[in-house]
């Protein structure tokens, strides 16, 4: 193996720069509301310029609208612009700056757009402006309602366009680009929809789809991901006079539309009118291939749509019978248009429809929602003697389609052949220089790529196309930037996967990626390697990696940026320099001197220019690397990234400081409360709402001389005007032991009247000024079981070297085993670990910081309000052990709460549950309770005992409940069978397990009485409670799949069981509320 300087023949370009430099660019602000990292302004966009389809977006929106309502997530920033250039007040065609309105994607979205829109105040000289919505497809669910409520009264409304970008986020799949939800909105609610393909047209179909606003409302939908998000060259960018001369034109003819025509015919009209304005040839659906194809497939979407005319043209170009029809105007669905699009030798349609995810795409029940309308058209045309075959060819969302994915479809439909998949690569790109860097989002280079297109760009003569993807889960934060570069337009919405070079910023990235694959054969890779050695190369590359170079005839350069330390902190500029070097060597210094602004001056440039002969390095590949050791397994890499963000993760967190304060910094705040701030509430540093009530009862359910403390606590309401429904928990903000806290304080040397700034008990980003002794007490978890990144804090604090390296080992993965042991056998808390290390000692603002704040506990609530209207009561369970030392520990929560007397105030919250009654009272309840999880039943059985009393028919109650021994903890035993008697509870199937030498569990006692189960559960259509630990869950949904079964089998009937306890999960007939 060689080592030697790179040679190119543009080296000494590299030095000739051209004196008066400007300033370095400020750090890039890459969004989908920039280009190239630099804001746009409204006039420059005009001509050829660099934008992206979101930006192009927000310009028609923003010059055509009264107002811009925006739902967009920070990160997926759909109205950055739009907010700025309203901020500089810029104007729009009707002579006034566009109000911009963000407002929170969530249940309700829309009611706020509805209400201006219809309010009373409405300035009905504005009735004929545009409203206009910007917002991701992930919102639609959420503004159906006020979309169907806009479609009901839009006769007198406003024109109506939403402008959605499909992008929607999948817990599996990272972002995913979502047609369907904005596919479905259009059709269940009327609305129509146009779709754009590309950069190059989203401003035509952003001022189409407000036109046809003033028809029906309308939906704009383009890619989310890919296209709204990549910077490249439109040439005919309209400028902002000319949208407002165009739209001028064609609202008078949207006005005057023949008022016969139906939505549909109206559409139509306004299209052909569009067409004859901007010389274009628009249609609802365009046809692209064979002159007289077999098999045509039908398409929506950006990138599908792009996509699918050019591999169709370049199929029918070697004769291929095949073609793709683009959908642009999906709503209204014009079925004489599709026909016409259709030639007549057409004998198979395939519908690329997308559906949600990979469940729905092979579930053969669920249809794509293009594939309905086109099978509608086909199946009831007379056009063909023998109508077409239509088949769905389903995709979920997750899937991002290539030239290769069409064009495998396409030749699979024509040779019948269902293996005809294949590797595609569209000429097109052939004049086109294609470039890849891969790079962590914290490295030093990592804004290298936007420089790089940003100086490709600004060569008059070249179009430039810059893309990234970021993936926030793996190494921390990977992001991939593609850039194209070539003499045409750059139509490629896809990955770069022939690249002609490319860089990897980081070599752990050889280890998990594969990322060679998208080099082209004989291409260049610049592998950065800092602190290089030529003796430790092949330990640095991954085997895998070596095979792949020395396969496809790589060009291996190692760029060691840590060569010079003088130029440490030029890392950057090296990146750029060496790839200028490497892809772009034909560069004359002429044009490189128009590019020093890369640099922080004309100095820096010329070493860092000369740097490169030594840091710069070509490897010789070895014909060894092409194989792979045979004793060796390699984990199986990555294929690709998955984009999970639009922006690298934020992994720097600014902690407040947290400082011991005087008195007199407590006394400013409360007398000068609005200008310190202060606000006063009560437990201010708990962000849900809650309530201090008083203990009213306070009594013990099972023998004192018994292990187990098991005791009923009520408290009284008051005036408190906490309000709670059946079946909901009670949180209970408990405090800690006074008398551990005092001797905590003593021996840690406090005191206990200090204040201290903490952070709050449930929110650590909001702070309050306590005493120590008030945050020991209520805020933090002194007295709790430390984590694992407790000890790896303290040992920062360690001034012993020996209790340093034993806290780093606790904290460390070395450490796990005996970590585990002391937090699980000998359950030792934060004041354990402190008296235990006397050299770690934080000052205690420091404490406060590394320790965990208290949490609420909850508590199934054992009461119904309509029946005991003042007071709220529950069942708990002390808990209770004894250490390794011999010394008893109890649960916080749970010795707080045993030890109130009655009168005692008490801070609580109320916290939903999943146990709810059914909604007919008829419906008979099954409910299984083990020990204190009888406690929501105690409601359920309170409230229908109550609507009897009332003479309301009410239906059977099974009640199943197991505990130890009856004598000791029949639970609130006399209740039951007082209510037994009474009939409202109808079975009482009690189980003690240890009464009896044979153990008898809940799960028996059901199966002793299955029939009843048959009955209440199956026939009567009655719903199961289970509520208390995890371990019986098995069984008894066991004992309850007998009873469908046998049921199932009594009827003449096949059911399966399981599936069958499935769809009573989804009907809120199978509730489970384990612990």
């Amino acid at each position: 193996m060689e080592l030697k300087a790179y040679e190119s023949s543009g080296g000494p370009a590299l030095v000739a720069v051209a004196a008066g430099r400007q300033a370095p660019p400020q750090a890039y602000s890459k969004t989908a509301s920039s280009a190239l990292g630099k804001n746009v302004s409204l006039a420059s966009i005009s001509g050829p310029t660099y934008v992206t389809s979101q930006l192009l977006v927000q310009q028609a929106a923003y010059k055509l609208s009264d107002k811009i309502f925006s739902f967009s997530p920070e990160s997926f920033d759909l109205d950055g612009a739009v907010k700025s250039w309203s901020n500089e007040g810029e104007k729009n065609i009707h002579g006034e700056a566009t109000t911009v309105v963000p407002l929170q994607t969530r249940t309700g979205a829309g009611a706020f757009a509805l209400g201006y829109i219809f309010s009373k105040d409405f300035d009905l000289s504005k009735r004929h402006i545009p409203q206009t919505l910007l917002a991701p497809s992930l919102s639609l669910r959420h503004l159906r309602s006020a979309l169907d409520q806009l479609s009901l009264l839009y006769g007198v409304a406003s024109p109506f366009v939403a402008h959605i970008a499909a992008a929607d986020y999948s817990a599996n799949d990272g972002l995913v680009t979502d047609y369907e939800s904005a596919l479905q909105t259009a059709e269940d609610l009327g609305l129509g929809l146009v779709s754009s393909s590309s950069a190059y047209e989203v401003q035509h179909m952003s001022l189409l789809a407000t036109l046809l606003a003033s028809v029906l409302p309308t939906l704009h939908v383009y890619d989310g991901l890919r296209t709204a998000r990549e910077t490249l060259r439109v040439v005919d960018a309209l400028s902002e006079d000319s949208i407002a001369e165009h739209y001028k034109q064609l609202s008078a003819v949207a006005g005057n539309l023949n008022k016969r025509l139906d939505a549909a015919g109206k559409a139509i009209e306004l299209l052909h009118a569009f067409n004859e304005e901007f010389g274009t040839s628009y249609a609802p659906f365009e046809y692209h291939g064979h002159e007289a194809p077999e098999t045509v497939l039908v398409v929506f979407g950006s990138v599908e749509s792009q996509l699918a005319k050019q591999v169709a043209s370049a199929l029918a170009g070697e004769d291929k019978r095949v073609g793709v029809v683009n959908v642009r105007v999906y709503r209204p669905f014009v079925e004489e248009a599709f026909l016409e699009a259709l030639p007549d030798s057409v004998r198979r349609i395939a519908v690329l429809g997308q559906v949600r995810d990979n469940v729905a795409a092979e579930d053969a029940s669920i249809q794509s929602a293009l594939y309905s309308d086109v099978l509608t058209a086909v199946s009831f045309t007379d056009k063909w003697a023998y109508a077409p075959d239509v088949v769905d060819i389903k995709y979920a969302a997750s899937i991002a389609q290539t030239p290769s994915s069409i064009a495998s479809v396409l030749l699979k439909l024509s040779s019948e052949d269902a293996q005809a998949a294949t590797t595609f690569s569209l000429h097109s790109l052939d004049q086109t220089q294609q470039f890849t860097f891969w790079d962590v989002d914290n490295s030093t280079a990592v804004e290298a790529p936007s420089v790089l297109g940003t100086l490709l760009a600004k060569e008059s003569t070249g179009n430039v196309s810059v893309h990234e993807v970021y993936d926030n889960l793996l190494q921390g934060g990977v992001v991939r930037t593609d850039i194209r570069s070539g003499k045409t337009s750059v139509e490629a919405p896809y990955d770069v996967d022939n690249a002609d070079v490319v860089f990897v910023g980081e070599e752990k990235l050889l280890k998990e990626i594969a990322l060679l694959k998208d080099v082209k054969a004989g291409g260049k890779v610049i592998l950065r390697l800092p602190n290089f050695k030529e003796e430790d190369l092949e330990k640095r590359i991954p085997a895998p990696a070596r095979k792949e170079i020395q396969e496809k005839g790589l060009q291996l350069l190692v760029l060691d940026t840590s060569f010079s330390p003088a130029l440490e902190k030029e890392a950057q500029l090296l990146v750029e320099l060496a790839f200028l070097k490497v892809a772009r060597p034909e560069l004359t210094a002429e044009q490189l001197a128009k590019f020093t602004w890369i640099a922080q001056d004309q100095a820096t440039l010329a070493e860092s220019a000369d740097a490169l002969e030594q840091v710069l390095r070509k490897v010789e590949v070895p014909a060894s690397w092409a194989e792979l050791p045979v004793d060796v397994t390699f984990a199986p890499l990555v294929e690709s990234i998955t984009r999970n963000s639009f922006v690298p993760f934020q992994k720097e967190e600014t902690e407040p400081a947290l400082d011991l304060q005087d008195w007199q910094s407590a006394a400013k705040g409360l007398a000068f409360m609005e200008a310190y701030g202060t606000q006063s509430s009560l437990r201010p540093d708990l962000t849900v709402k809650t309530f201090t009530v008083h203990v009213k009862e306070n009594r013990r359910l099972t023998p004192q001389e018994y292990d187990r403390n098991i005791f009923h606590i009520e408290f009284d309401l008051g005036n408190s005007g906490l309000t709670y429904n059946i079946g909901e928990a009670l949180g209970i903000h408990a405090e800690n032991d006074p008398k551990q806290v005092l001797e905590f304080i003593q021996s840690y040397g406090l005191n206990a009247d200090d204040l201290v700034e903490v952070p709050s008990r449930e929110d650590p980003a909001v702070s309050e000024v306590r005493t120590v002794y008030q945050s020991l007490v209520q805020n933090i978890d002194i007295l709790g079981k430390p984590p694992k990144r407790f000890f790896e804090s303290l040992a920062e604090f360690a001034t012993d070297e020996k209790e340093k390296k034993r806290l780093e080992f606790l904290g460390g993965k070395e450490g796990a085993e005996e970590f585990k042991k002391l937090s699980e056998v000998d359950t030792v808390t934060y004041v354990d670990i402190l008296d235990e290390f006397k050299s770690a000692h934080p000052a205690f603002h420091d404490l406060v910081r590394i320790v965990s704040p208290l949490k609420r506990r909850e508590y199934s609530i054992a009461s119904a309000q309509a029946v005991t209207p003042n007071s709220v009561a529950l069942m708990i369970v002390v808990v209770d052990w004894v250490d390794t030392k011999g010394r008893t520990r109890y649960g916080q929560a749970t010795r707080y709460l045993s030890g109130l007397a009655p009168g005692t105030p008490t801070t609580v919250s109320v916290k939903p549950s999943v146990m709810k009654l059914p909604v007919k009272d008829t419906a008979p309840l099954i409910m299984a309770g083990l020990g204190t999880g009888l406690a929501p039943f105690r409601a359920f059985v309170q409230y229908r005992a109550m609507q009897k009393a009332q003479g309301k028919e009410i239906g059977s109650i099974l009640l199943y409940l197991g505990s130890r021994h009856q004598r000791e903890e029949y639970l609130y035993g006399e209740e039951w069978e007082a209510y037994l008697d009474a009939g409202v509870v109808t079975l009482l199937g009690a189980a003690f397990s240890r009464d009896q030498p044979q153990k008898i569990y809940i799960q028996d006692r059901m199966r002793q009485t299955i029939q009843d189960i048959i009955k209440a559960y199956i026939k009567e259509e009655g719903s199961f409670y289970l509520c208390g630990p995890t371990w019986p869950v098995p069984d008894v949904t066991e004992v309850l799949e007998e009873a469908i079964s046998v049921e199932a089998k009594q009827s003449g009937r096949k059911v399966d069981s399981r599936k069958e306890i499935e769809r009573l999960k989804d009907d809120g007939r199978y509730i489970l509320e384990v612990y």
